[in-house]
């Protein structure tokens, strides 16, 4: 089974989309270490619950629907749920 994979379409794209992913990463490791030397160590074991209960379900499922669907947020919420416009203004 080789199924074929996309491609960023340009050079330009991947480095944009690396230096986003890099800045996104940089700030969920950079706050909570200025969280901990400002005295915020207790609000650290609170943000550190929420990533794990919240954002972290809630990423893996919008990984899973994109990789279902092969299809933008909007296109696949709309796939998932039969064209309803309801849920395409979700995916929105």
């Amino acid at each position: 089974m080789s199924a074929s994979r996309e491609h960023f379409s340009s050079r330009i794209g991947f480095i944009l989309a690396a230096a986003g992913s890099a800045v996104g990463i940089g700030n969920l490791v950079g706050f909570p270490v200025n969280a901990a030397k400002n005295g915020g160590g207790a609000f650290l074991v609170l943000y550190a619950l929420f990533v794990f209960l919240i954002c972290l379900p809630v990423m893996i499922a919008e990984m899973a629907v994109g990789r279902k669907t092969a299809k933008e947020p909007v296109g696949a919420y709309k796939s998932l749920s039969g064209n309803s416009s309801l849920w395409g203004a979700l995916g929105f």
